[in-house]
């Protein structure tokens, strides 16, 4: 049976890729862009790994051996989510260390724009897992042929006000990544499964211990 997105003769198109693009190029850039001190690996790094996911993408977009191209994309952004969420977890480790033992060390604005760094970077490091592992993944979901979904949306079970054929796309992730990471639990997406609920946590308390303890300390040395 054919769902909504499918129909003779018709392939089932692809999600556009350029608001990923942009997030990874934002994420590379806070983690370059950290102050030395509080940088965990060289600059380097980050740009080599957003060049590798960003190659995939481009070659998504030019439609050549797409199949190929979709698990290159796949696999990459999962190692990418894997190097950019140890750095983000590891530059906070670092922040909390020199918040405590080397306050005379660091400015209070320096403390207070890595924090910032860090908590928009795990943002959106978890809003591309997010976007990568819900229904298996972006291309599955166009096509209707993903495993049951880790999360459920409001437009989920509003049918009457939204298309029949929607289907959340990577705002909708980021928008989930971004309330998670605010309000410290589901507002918007209700997580499903049990990866959904551990991984939505995870993101909460690495949210957390930047806002509430590095972001506080920050403001509180801007003070004096």
């Amino acid at each position: 049976m054919l769902n909504a997105v499918e129909r003779p003769g018709q392939q089932a198109r692809s999600e556009a890729r350029w608001p990923v693009a942009l997030a990874i190029v934002a994420v590379v850039f806070l983690l370059g862009a950290l102050p030395g001190r509080i940088r965990v690996a060289s600059p380097w790094i980050p740009y080599i790994l957003g060049t590798a996911v960003l190659v995939p993408m481009l070659g998504i977009g030019v439609g050549i051996n797409k199949g190929r191209w979709l698990r290159l994309e796949r696999r990459i952004i999962a190692i990418f989510f894997l190097i950019a969420g140890a750095g983000v977890v590891a530059n906070l480790v670092v922040l909390v260390r020199v918040m405590v033992s080397r306050t005379a060390e660091v400015s209070g604005l320096s403390l207070l724009t890595s924090s910032v760094g860090v908590w928009i970077s795990n943002v959106l490091v978890f809003s591309l897992l997010y976007w990568q592992l819900d229904r298996g993944g972006p291309e599955a979901r166009e096509r209707g042929t993903g495993p049951r979904p880790d999360w459920r949306f409001p437009q989920d079970g509003a049918s009457p006000y939204v298309p029949t054929d929607w289907r959340p796309t990577f705002i909708d992730y980021l928008f989930l990544g971004f309330t998670s990471a605010t309000a410290f639990s589901p507002t918007d997406a209700i997580p499903l499964t049990s990866r959904a609920k551990m991984i939505t946590m995870l993101e909460s308390a690495i949210s957390l211990v930047t806002t509430v303890v590095v972001a506080s300390r920050a403001i509180s040395l801007l003070g004096r």
